[in-house]
Formats: structure tokens, sequence, C-alpha cells
């Protein structure tokens, strides 16, 4: 959807991504960078699609909107940025550079435009529980590398300072490990080390079983957090626990960006225009013959109920 009260300007779309960003929200952002009139978007366009499919901004009319709101889910789906051409095939024939993604849409206008979209994922977000020397390394080391890094005290931490596309590391070493450890486990995130000997997280977390916490839960606790190192100094543990958290972020094992990335909305066909629409309410269905149909515009509706039965049969061909 676009912003009640009028559009917003470029920058405005620039400062509002900056504060998406800040709060650690995914989001991917649109920019014309193209256009062949007639067309109501213009070279320099800005708009944000986020996870949910809100347009903010001004990216084109009723034509380009929902097909970059689609687009832009997807590329906040697979972080990967891509280079739309909309328009009719016959606009662009041949010429098409490798690497374009070419969306059919056919408008009124016959208008043309080139969108780059770029995905905006969150900055890993690490919250690390306690106060020890190693725990301040850990969250500096973090900070260095860009990430969101939060240090807590024991006794302040709970549930809702993580989430579930966090990573936790409680250091509270014998203050208050064990509620540490709970209230982590309740948050759910992609990560939770502890760090401490195997057999103080034997002991901790047979202690937190017995007390109703479920098992399954408590098996995704690494302990002790980090990769092997030996005999270390404090410095070189933290060193050793951001490793292993770059090491799993790299391999996949760890998520890259927001594990409930909304999922695309299911398709259609406008069978008057041949436009990929969304199937929705907003592809203004239409029921014919026990069959719904979905459309890009008012215009393309109107000429399928006045000539169903061309439509129905140039849908059948195809």
């Amino acid at each position: 959807m676009t912003d009640p009260g009028g559009q917003m300007e470029g920058w405005g779309v620039l400062a509002q991504a900056g504060e998406l960003s800040k709060r650690g929200e995914a989001f991917a952002l649109a920019t014309v960078v193209w256009r062949q009139g007639p067309s109501s978007g213009q070279q320099g366009s800005r708009a944000i699609i986020t996870e949910a499919g809100e347009l903010h901004g001004w990216i084109g009319g009723a034509c380009a909107e929902p097909v970059v709101i689609r687009e832009a889910q997807r590329v906040i789906a697979d972080g990967e940025a891509r280079l739309l051409l909309l328009g009719t095939p016959e606009q662009f024939g041949e010429a098409v550079p490798e690497g374009m993604t070419v969306v059919p849409i056919a408008c009124q206008s016959e208008g043309a435009l080139e969108v780059y979209i770029e995905p905006v994922l969150p900055a890993p977000h690490l919250v690390v529980v306690g106060r020890s020397p190693m725990a301040h390394t850990l969250a500096d080391l973090a900070r260095a590398l860009g990430w969101r890094a939060v240090l807590i005290d024991g006794p302040d931490f709970t549930a809702a300072d993580a989430s579930e596309r966090s990573m936790v590391v409680v250091a509270t070493q014998g203050h208050y490990d064990e509620e540490a450890v709970q209230q982590a486990v309740a948050a759910r995130p992609a990560y939770l080390g502890l760090v401490g000997s195997q057999r103080r997280g034997v002991a901790l977390l047979g202690y937190l079983a017995e007390r109703g916490v479920p098992r399954d839960r408590l098996d995704k606790v690494r302990v002790p957090a980090g990769l092997d190192l030996g005999r270390t100094t404090h410095e070189e543990i933290a060193v050793a626990i951001l490793a292993e958290l770059v090491q799993l972020r790299a391999s996949g094992a760890l998520p890259r960006q927001a594990p409930q990335a909304a999922k695309p909305a299911t398709e259609a066909v406008d069978p008057v225009c041949g436009m990929t629409v969304t199937a929705d309410a907003s592809g203004r269905p239409l029921q014919h013959d026990g069959v719904t149909y979905y459309f890009c515009s008012a215009g393309c509706r109107r000429a399928f109920e006045n000539d169903p039965a061309a439509y129905v049969k140039r849908e059948t061909r195809c």
C-alpha cells in the first residue's frame, strides 16, 4: 500500500529505509532506473517494500505496483537483487541483456519501466548475557563486524531481549546461569551458547529439564560455546565464539535473513492482457462457469465481462 495523505518523496524513502535498518527489519528498496513514456513512473522514483508487502513511496501506477511488490518479496526471501523490465514482450524483443528479468505487463498507457530491486536485510543480532571481560570483548568484536550486539547483565535479561533471528551467548559464569539460559531458551533464538565447561553444562541443563523446560529445546544449547581452541585467554574465548558464529552463518546453519520472510502470494494470469497478477482480492476476482479469473485492472475485468467467451477460448488455446 502507499502512504496515506500523498506519496513519499525520494529522500523521505531513504530516511525511512534508515529507520527500518535501525530497527532490524528486512525490506527491499526499488528504484526506477529507466522509463519509456507514457508511464507514471519516473527515473529515480523510489519505494520501500516490506516483508508483509506494504509499499511506501512511488514506483509506478496500478500495473507496475503489484508486480514490484511481488518481486520485492521474492528478493527479500532469497536475498538477491533483481533488475526487472516491465512492459510487453514486443517492446523489448531480443534486446534483453543477460541478467534482466522481463515481467509482462499490459497497461493502457503502453509505457515501460526498468526497476532495480535490492534487499536490505537486518544485520546479525547478537545478545551477550553477562558482565565478564570476555562478554565485553565478544560484544566489541561483533560490533566491529557491523553486527547489532547488545550486552545485558544476567539479572536484567529476559526472553523479550531476543527473537528467533537472534544469536544468544550466555556468559554469566556462575551468576544467574540457570535463569539466563531458561529465559534464552524461551526466546527460541537461532543460536544459543553457554560459556562454561561441558560438565557444568550437563548439570545446568539437567536442572532445567527437571523444572519442566522441554528437552528438545535444551538439546539445542551449545556447551561450551565457540570453537574448541583448548586452554585460552578470555580474549581468545571471545574470538572462538565469534568464529563459530561466523562459520555457522557462512555454512547456512544460521539464517542470514529473517526466517519468516513473507511468502509470495499465489499468482494468476489475466485472461485479457496476459499479465501475471496476484490471485487475491487485489486481483479483482470474477467467477465465470465455476472458474475464478483475476485481472490487472478494471478495464480488463470489464472487457472480460462484456465478452467472456473470447478470452476463455484464448486461455484454452494457451
